[in-house]
């Protein structure tokens, strides 16, 4: 395979990498911190939002949904797009659309307002998330890039704990606005930064646009994901949402059956015959399954079993996103990937975090501290296992590709994540058959029953902790099972050649 730049690219020594490349990496991380913080600052605003704006349950879902269910449709159109008219001017085209929505969201008078601003940062967001990482791609060399993609995955970590704490703090000082308001100056400075720094690039083939191939994965992906999403409330055998799993089934088997007919295939289906692409696509699907439903879960236990409020709980998990952040910036993780090899630093990765939830899931009803050390080992699993495995699908995609790629890399982790929540709260509902914790602990009168009643939930809690360690477990196994086979197959290529 080869790892040169593309041409558009290549006004600089590829041996060396941009000459700027550590300035530019800051400029996009801010850029996807930024996106990322949305994911999850949302949640804190929900009291402030059903107050002022009279907003219902249905609206608020709509308001958190409508963001991730566009973000999530069109990682893969997103990419491909970056890859076909340049990456530089669909990260600065995402950085637009999302400050506009921004704007919208900051100053919206209704419900319905709201949630189309945040179906337009939904867009802004595909394309910031997919164009960062082929960016980090086009401008280091080989040997910089698990250090750049260690640090890409530890703005990942920083922006899933941020969020909570930023929109407490905003909401603490300011009106529910301020909390999108607060990205205007981020993405004008983003976008001044990138037109004076980053680099063009982008297919030199310039292949035809696939815009069946673009419509049916997103039609396809976000019925797949509102079906994951709505599953745990209107129940999996409810015509809603097996409705909409048919469609996101028949729709996705369209979609592969189109890319392997057409010249010109947005996702190539060849990528599936590397073992290296296989194995961290597996991985990767498993690895956020297990923590994205695990953490879900676990700023649960932290309200409503141990009594912090929402800022106090989102404290207390950010020592898992504190060790990304030191083990990444410092680079420690990338030399242990380096000194162990890929295969090695993504089982010992996954097996730190699987060990990490059994450690919440065993000791967490005591207190604080069992489940802080699995948050460490969570941490220390994360900063060795995630940027590896993005790696790993990254270096196995043609560099023309690199937006497909980061496209790829994204849907796994929304489609994982909405999956883990949705399959560990149905473990979670299978011990627990209340429809919420606090719904439960408003029924019951004397401290017998309510004693009984978080045993109950803590008791569903572990089995799904449990549950969640078990599939990074063996997510770890599959993806450093099938990279140790490919690492194999390729040197007997060389040796024979």
């Amino acid at each position: 395979m080869s790892t040169s730049a593309t041409p558009e690219a290549s006004k600089y020594p590829v041996s060396q990498g941009h000459p700027q490349r550590w300035l530019i990496l800051g400029v996009i991380c801010l850029a996807q911190l930024t996106v990322l913080l949305d994911n999850t600052v949302l949640n804190v605003a929900i009291p402030s939002l059903t107050e002022e704006l009279g907003a219902a349950t249905s609206d608020i879902q709509w308001m958190i949904n409508a963001y991730s269910l566009v973000q999530s449709g069109l990682l893969l159109t997103a990419g491909s797009a970056a890859d076909r008219y340049g990456r530089k001017k669909m990260l600065i085209a995402g950085l637009v659309l999302f400050g506009i929505g921004s704007l919208v969201a900051g100053l919206a008078q209704t419900t319905g307002q709201l949630i189309a601003a945040r179906a337009g940062m939904g867009v802004g967001g595909a394309l910031l998330l997919t164009t960062t990482l082929a960016v980090a791609m086009q401008i280091f060399t080989p040997e910089e890039q698990p250090k750049a993609i260690g640090i890409w995955a530890a703005v990942n970590a920083l922006g899933f704990a941020a969020g909570p704490l930023v929109g407490g703090f905003m909401l603490g000082h300011f009106w529910w606005g301020a909390i999108f308001l607060i990205n205007l100056p981020v993405a004008a400075v983003g976008v001044v930064a990138v037109i004076a720094l980053v680099p063009e690039s982008k297919n030199p083939q310039g292949d035809r646009p696939d815009l069946l191939g673009a419509m049916l994965s997103t039609i396809g992906m976000t019925a797949l994901v509102y079906a994951i999403i709505s599953g745990p409330e209107h129940g999996w055998t409810s015509g809603q949402v097996l409705a909409t799993g048919a469609v996101a089934v028949v729709v996705l088997a369209a979609f592969a059956y189109w890319e392997s007919r057409i010249p010109y295939p947005m996702l190539d289906p060849h990528f599936f015959r590397d073992r290296r692409f296989t194995g961290a696509v597996g991985g990767a699907v498993l690895i956020t399954f297990g923590m994205g439903g695990a953490l879900f879960l676990l700023t649960q236990h932290l309200q409503f079993v141990l009594g912090y409020d929402a800022l106090e709980a989102g404290l207390r998990t950010a020592p898992l996103a504190l060790v990304v952040v030191a083990l990444n910036f410092t680079g420690l993780s990338a030399k242990w990937t380096a000194k162990l090899g890929m295969p090695v630093s993504i089982a010992l990765g996954m097996v730190l975090m699987s060990g990490g939830l059994v450690s919440i899931a065993t000791m967490a009803s005591g207190g604080y501290a069992g489940t802080l050390l699995g948050l460490v080992l969570i941490g220390v699993g994360c900063a060795v296992a995630n940027p590896a495995m993005a790696h790993a699908i990254m270096s196995s995609i043609p560099p023309a590709k690199a937006g497909v790629g980061a496209g790829i890399n994204g849907t796994l982790a929304e489609f994982g994540t909405g999956l883990g929540v949705a399959v560990l709260g149905a473990v979670l509902n299978s011990r627990f058959a209340a429809e919420s914790l606090p719904g439960a602990l408003a029924g019951v009168s004397s401290s017998e029953e309510k004693r009984k009643v978080i045993d109950t939930f803590s008791s569903g809690l572990e089995l799904s902790l449990l549950v969640g360690a078990l599939a990074v477990l063996l997510g770890g196994l599959v993806a450093a099972g099938l990279l140790r086979r490919a690492e194999r197959a390729d040197s007997g290529v060389v040796v024979a050649h």
